[in-house]
């Protein structure tokens, strides 16, 4: 999992089209598709729903476990962020504060 093929998952939410995801993000379509497919391999259940033809073209959604991943994957981002800037605070903000005196003779 990366970020990479979360982003066209959200892609996928937000046009209803693999393809204008794929397009988006600069890829083929099959290569999009490949990369949703090896996803769905790796975890064990759909991502997504297809459906073909009509008079608009095909459509693309995500399906329930496709959103929560999306969800929960934007939570476990969050919640890095957060350690992240705890940490920081922890053990970096604290020399921000120190002057250093220049060396002698500078």
């Amino acid at each position: 999992m990366s970020d990479y093929r979360l982003r066209l998952l959200q892609l996928v939410a937000d046009t209803g089209s693999l393809a204008q995801a794929a397009t988006v993000m600069g890829l083929s379509y099959r290569r999009a598709w490949g990369k949703v497919k090896e996803l769905e391999a790796n975890l064990g259940f759909p991502l997504v729903r297809s459906e073909v033809g009509g008079a608009g073209g095909g459509h693309t959604e995500l399906s329930g476990e496709g959103r929560n991943l999306l969800d929960a994957y934007r939570r476990f981002g969050q919640r890095m962020e957060e350690a992240l800037q705890a940490a920081y605070r922890e053990e970096l903000s604290p020399l921000e504060h120190c002057q250093e005196s220049p060396p002698p003779g500078a």
